[in-house]
């Protein structure tokens, strides 16, 4: 299907070219209306390119009455839409500082579909068969999950951040592709405002299928990020033909499973609870999870409880002094309680949003095949206390193709300090963090983060991990209508004194080279990761088009004592395409082709369906104990 997809872009792109201009839209971002005061930007004349003839060229053609013009004007809009230039980062502060503390008389709800509706022009409407089947078979989201994410009500208090951060909130939905809450400036009064709520939905319904007919092998999918409009999420995922050997040789298995659950928000409470089941030949998890962050910088308590089941291969030494697999089992529970205690703020207006938080957890872990004392029964306590300051950017064409996107700046200071109670053996615990984050208009994003955690047994430093990150993005550049950024990553881990057999870190994919495959694992790596996204005007049925070239280098050490940058780093370097629905609930679909001079085979062409990047926010979530991975 994904080739298939492919496919139609480069026969689109190539008739385009030719005698029948058939199919690219050069097409601006579409308009957010902005809910926060600011300076309008002024607007850029461009000079016409090879794009905006196309565009005219088609515009053309779809007012004629031919088969290629009935087609042309039922796939594609030329209707001119105004643009919110986003090169300059907008602060999601407080957006009408004159209605703080009025009374809120009246919430309006205005809920969009999936198809043919835009945000910033309430009167657009379905146009062709395409965009009407597919509102036909979409559940709108349910005015009550709406209400229940604002952090205001009717015959309330409007308070300085109540209107952005419900505003943020709303698009952090996966199920919301963006929303507006704005003041109703024609009924407001000395002491009493109305309020207007909009949100468009994304097409919530996806699935997968993957088939290989001659080896009798098979990948389905199906999922579902609003269940019936609740906002309830549903993912499942089987494969089946599979020849896998599991229980040390005794069972071979022929299928896997992962599937799971979701209900957020439960009875307006911001509190999530989710089932998980994933079954497959070397991992397996059942588990039950209770949980509620800080949400926002006014959010006083969070915690969460969970319980988990777990089944994965790890390493020992054996009778003989060799490395032995096998697979450990263990059963979790989790529980941690964190307050947030707000400063003083000098300014009625504003609020403060620098929060001073305390928080302590128990964790408690009992394995049902300990293989030695490494392994053993435990119980840990660990206090813990942070300073966190985030604002967020309001942007565009980072993650997402012209869709708003809330970039989070700010600090987080954090120290933990904890006791492990064991079933041989007692220590301590010592963990802290920092991070910074900041975005302005010249510069980019710049985003770092170091941690440090660590176990003391009697006078022995064991089990620790020194960690950073640095992202660093620039800032929208313009060339002609196409929008371009480049991206620059850098992740360390270093394992300090862990266990035998616990050189988990891996390079591939995700981890670090993106396309990238080797058995190899470490306990000290250091990735390097480049890429340069062209966001182009090109829209076909709600899909856009990105080009993308990337350089990734990796250093892996298999020794604690190991220096990493003594060897040659894994590389891989390569080039595709990126496209997404934003209308639509599946992830970013990226066609890449890669080339990797340590691999068996050089060359070799992949797909992705996630983002290689993301954001770390500011807020605290718990005294952490990092995952060494």
């Amino acid at each position: 299907m994904i080739f298939l997809k492919g496919l139609l872009f480069a026969l689109l792109l190539l008739v385009a070219g030719s005698s029948l201009p058939i199919v690219a839209l050069a097409q601006n971002p579409v308009i957010v209306a902005d809910s926060v005061k600011s300076k309008p930007l002024p607007d850029t004349v461009l000079k016409p390119n090879t794009s905006d003839r196309i565009l005219e060229n088609l515009k053309q053609l779809s007012k004629k009455k031919t088969f290629w013009g009935r087609v042309t004007k039922s796939l594609l809009r030329f209707d001119k839409k105004a643009t919110t230039n986003y090169n300059s980062p907008i602060l999601l502060n407080t957006p009408t500082e004159k209605h703080n503390y009025k009374v809120i008389r009246r919430i309006d709800y205005k809920t969009l579909n999936s198809f043919g509706y835009s945000i910033s022009d309430t009167t657009r409407r379905p146009r062709n068969f395409l965009e009407k089947a597919g509102n036909s078979v979409h559940i709108k989201t349910h005015r009550g999950r709406i209400r229940n994410t604002l952090l205001f009500k009717t015959n309330g208090i409007l308070e300085p951040l109540h209107l952005s951060e419900s505003e943020r909130l709303l698009r952090q939905k996966e199920y919301i592709l963006d929303a507006r809450v704005l003041v109703n400036e024609k009924t407001t009064t000395q002491d009493s405002v109305d309020i207007i709520v909009i949100t468009k939905d994304v097409f919530s319904l996806s699935g997968s299928v993957a088939l290989n007919p001659s080896q009798a092998y098979g990948r389905i999918g199906l999922n579902d990020i609003n269940f019936l409009g609740l906002g309830h999420q549903f993912r499942n995922l089987y494969t089946f033909g599979v020849d896998s050997v599991i229980n040390n040789g005794n069972t071979r298995r022929t299928w896997m499973y992962t599937g799971s659950y979701t209900i957020e928000n439960i009875y307006n409470t911001f509190a999530s609870a989710q089932v998980l089941y994933r079954n497959e030949a070397n991992y397996q998890q059942r588990g039950l999870n209770l949980y509620r962050d800080f949400y926002t910088a006014n959010t006083k308590y969070a915690g969460a409880a969970s319980v988990n089941y777990y089944m994965h291969p790890i390493y020992i030494k054996n009778d003989a002094d060799t490395r032995q697999r096998m697979n450990i089992e263990y059963m979790r529970q989790d529980y941690w309680l964190g307050k947030a205690h707000k400063l003083k703020s000098y300014d009625l207006g504003f609020e403060n949003r620098a929060r001073i938080i305390t928080a302590g957890r128990i964790i408690s872990t009992n394995y049902l095949n300990s293989p030695n004392q490494d392994y053993q029964n435990n119980t840990l306590y660990i206090a813990g206390i942070g300073y966190s300051f985030r604002k967020y950017y309001r942007s565009q064409y980072l993650f997402g193709f012209g869709r708003t996107e809330d970039i989070p700046a700010g600090n987080l200071f954090s120290l933990s300090a904890g006791y492990e109670a064991g079933q041989f053996y007692d220590r301590r615990y010592f963990g802290a963090k920092m991070a910074f984050g900041k975005y302005r208009t010249n510069f980019g994003y710049l985003y770092l983060d170091a941690q440090y955690d660590t176990y003391l047994r009697g006078k022995r430093w064991e089990q620790g991990e020194f960690a950073s990150e640095i992202l660093y993005f620039t800032k929208l550049l313009s060339v002609g209508t196409w929008q371009w950024r480049h991206f620059i990553w850098n992740r360390t881990s270093i394992g300090l004194n862990r266990k035998y057999g616990e050189n988990l870190l891996s390079i591939n994919r995700q981890e670090g080279i993106r396309g990238f495959r080797t058995p190899e694992r470490g306990t000290k790596r250091v990735v390097l990761n480049y890429e340069s996204s062209l966001f182009t005007p090109i829209s076909f049925l709600g899909f856009r088009l990105a080009l993308v070239s990337f350089a990734d280098v990796a250093w892996l050490s298999q020794t604690d004592k190991g220096n990493p940058f003594k060897h040659l780093p894994y590389q891989g370097y390569g080039f595709g395409i990126r496209f997404r629905n934003e209308y639509m609930a599946f992830n970013t679909i990226q066609l890449l082709l890669g080339y990797y001079p340590q691999g068996s085979a050089p060359l070799r062409n992949f797909n992705s369906t996630r983002p290689y990047y993301d954001f770390n926010d500011f807020r605290f979530t718990q005294p952490l104990v990092p995952d060494f991975r």
